[in-house]
């Protein structure tokens, strides 16, 4: 597709109009003379789109407009200027763009320019190959979960297969294997949605060139590509315009590659990857230009919109309203796709995920390679992220450089988060013990229910003699949220809960506390501990989200509540959220054993270390009983008896619909 610029057959005049409108969209800006301060990735775009539109319609104004952003890259002795110069994504990027503008129009072009494009692409791609070679082990050459290594890998062997240079494009090769063979199979990714929109469509671009240059189909190697989509989609809000930002997000609408939606549905056949593709590039598209902090963004991709698209996969909104990614410990749950719904996503896992952690451990073993970078990676192990009635409640701090447990929705022990936190590379040559996990998971088609127990003692200093800390996350059918943490340390300490919001949490007269964000609202219940000292305040956070603008900052502020124990080896808190603007009223319920939340007809009762619940009307040994909506649903257990009746009694657990 990408070589030949041959799309798949089929009527586009949306594709082609926005492709059309990208070639032009330059024309009244001068090209930079010297290099500026700033990445210069949006240069290959603005010479590729036009160099397409005009193979396609032969319109001369596009061959002039793409030689006038083709010289202007030429002429600059390096590629990138602030952070590695020639060697990382600004030369990724033009390698990329300027090789596809010399394979579709290079004949078109004058001779003295096709020369001079010619050598400029021999050079730069000859920098970024040495580079590979000479820092194998170290940065990105070897970084197999990071978009560095996916970007400039990709723009290298663009040009190697334009410019038939095989060294390169067997490097690339090589290197790509690798990636697909070590991503996760489940198609998480812990960098978070902004950079897998970023950097998980020069995967597709790599395999598309492989494809069309060398006959060889990877589309299913590993399983990560065919399965990306839905944890893309999951990782939407409700009405489809904004996403969950956890992990490193410049903010809440960068997210969208329609391009990547369409290539994924072409090749899976996945519908609800065509509608999104459709929805991205029509409705959404100019919001999305607009306001996401991502450079260069998504109209540029119009070319790969065009190349990508396929008339023939048919579209399907969405529906699935549960998902589980297991190797980045990724619960998301929703009642449902409307502007209104509400959406909680809840994540625990090692740094990059279980197969990144387990991997990149024997690299440094058996190698002595460094291959995870964590970067984009946060000490959220635990965390969570609310959204209802079109507004974000509960939420994650985005982009950040010294990265902290307190700038999530965690708990803190003497007022410490993570061990080794308050960095960049959060995760960075800690001990290889030090993991979060995910157990007791519920979450199946048809399941209205959500469950899941995060471990995140190990995270915690050593010197703090945490025992434990598990946080139980319940989603209910209505979209109501019970938190249970159970805290335990050798000697007595003091616990906080934080519990993050765009503005300030107003205190209610019944001691819950009101989250308001617009018109969108949250009850929040505190059952335990009794004795808390409940203080609001704020906290302020920074990033540079690029090292190539390094004087750019990004600055929030988020609206920290903290609920702090007195001292004490052990402890709970017990915690309910209700969103609505007149939310259902949370009860506690009587437990002999175990812990209880009622909300109306839905009811919570959990026991996740113990395993023993007990009330007037139910006897259970299991870790949750989840009543009401199309229930009774229990998690880990082996016996439930409801209103004397005896509905299950095994002797394996059992997690799952009873009756």
């Amino acid at each position: 597709m990408l070589l030949s610029a041959t799309p798949p057959p089929g009527p586009r005049p949306a594709q082609e109009a926005r492709l059309y409108e990208e070639a032009a969209r330059h024309r009244g800006l001068t090209p930079p003379r010297t290099h500026p301060l700033a990445s210069i990735t949006w240069l290959g775009p603005a010479a590729s789109n036009p160099a397409l539109a005009h193979r396609i319609g032969g319109d001369p104004a596009h061959l002039a407009e793409s030689r006038r952003w083709i010289e202007a890259a030429v002429r600059l002795p390096h590629w990138g200027k602030a952070h590695m110069p020639d060697h990382d994504l600004d030369a990724g990027w033009l390698l990329h763009h300027l090789s596809l503008a010399y394979r579709w129009i290079g004949d078109a072009l004058p001779d003295g320019v096709r020369a001079l494009l010619r050598y400029k692409l021999l050079l730069q791609g000859r920098r970024m190959y040495e580079y590979a070679v000479a820092s194998e082990g170290g940065w990105w050459s070897s970084s197999y979960w990071q978009n560095h290594n996916w970007i400039c890998y990709a723009g290298l062997a663009t040009a190697g297969y334009v410019l038939g240079k095989e060294e390169w494009t067997e490097r690339a090769k090589d290197n790509l294997g690798t990636v697909l063979d070590l991503m996760p199979e489940d198609g998480s990714h812990a960098e978070g949605v902004v950079y897998w929109r970023y950097g998980v469509p020069f995967l597709a671009i790599h395999l598309d060139l492989l494809q069309e240059a060398e006959g060889i189909d990877w589309w299913g190697r590993g399983g990560f590509l065919s399965r990306t989509f839905r944890y893309r989609l999951h990782q939407l809000a409700p009405g489809f315009a904004f996403n969950v930002d956890h992990g490193d997000c410049h903010d809440r609408r960068s997210g969208h590659s329609a391009a990547l939606y369409y290539r994924l549905a072409s090749q899976y056949g996945i519908p609800q990857a065509q509608w999104m593709g459709d929805l991205a590039s029509g409705e959404l598209l100019w919001q999305e230009a607009a306001e996401s902090g991502v450079r260069p963004g998504i109209l540029p991709e119009a070319y790969l919109e065009h190349l990508w698209y396929d008339p023939s996969v048919p579209s399907a909104r969405p529906t699935e309203t549960r998902a589980f990614f297991p190797d980045l410990g990724l619960l998301a749950a929703r009642t449902g796709w409307d502007d209104d719904a509400t959406l909680v996503s809840f994540k625990a896992s090692p740094g990059g995920g279980h197969k990144a952690w387990e991997t990149s451990a024997k690299h440094r073993a058996e190698r002595g390679w460094e291959t995870l970078d964590q970067g984009h990676h946060h000490p959220d192990s635990g965390s969570f992220v609310l959204v209802s009635q079109g507004a974000f409640l509960a939420v994650d701090e985005g982009y950040s450089n010294r990265k902290r447990a307190a700038h999530h929705n965690l708990l803190l022990v003497d007022g410490q988060g993570y061990a080794d936190e308050d960095r960049y590379h959060v995760y960075k040559d800690i001990p290889y013990e030090r993991q979060a996990r995910q157990r007791d998971v519920l979450v199946s088609p048809g399941c209205g229910w959500a469950h899941a127990t995060a471990e995140i003692a190990a995270m915690y200093d050593p010197g703090l003699g945490v025992r434990r800390l598990d946080r139980t996350l319940v989603f209910t059918p209505s979209g109501r949220l019970v938190l249970l943490d159970l805290v335990e340390a050798d000697t007595e300490r003091e616990w906080t809960f934080l519990l993050q919001t765009d503005r300030p949490t107003e205190p209610q007269p019944d001691g819950s506390r009101l989250i308001r964000s617009g018109a969108a609202s949250a009850l929040v219940r505190q059952f335990a501990p009794l004795h808390a000292s409940v203080v609001s305040e704020a906290t302020e956070v920074e990033a540079n989200p690029t090292s190539s603008t390094p004087e750019l900052r990004l600055t929030r502020t988020l609206h920290t509540l903290r609920a702090t124990t007195p001292r004490s080896s052990h402890g709970l808190f017990l915690t309910a959220i209700v969103p609505g603007a007149e939310p259902a009223a949370a009860e506690g319920i009587v437990c002999a054993q175990g812990q209880g939340v009622a909300f109306g007809e839905e009811a919570v009762l959990l026991s996740p270390v113990a395993r023993r619940i007990r009330t007037a009307a139910v006897s259970a040994d299991a870790a949750a009983v989840l009543l009401g909506g199309d229930g009774p649903y229990v998690v880990a257990a082996t016996r439930l008896e409801l209103d004397g009746r005896v509905l299950l009694d095994v002797p394996e657990p059992y997690t799952g619909k009873v009756g």
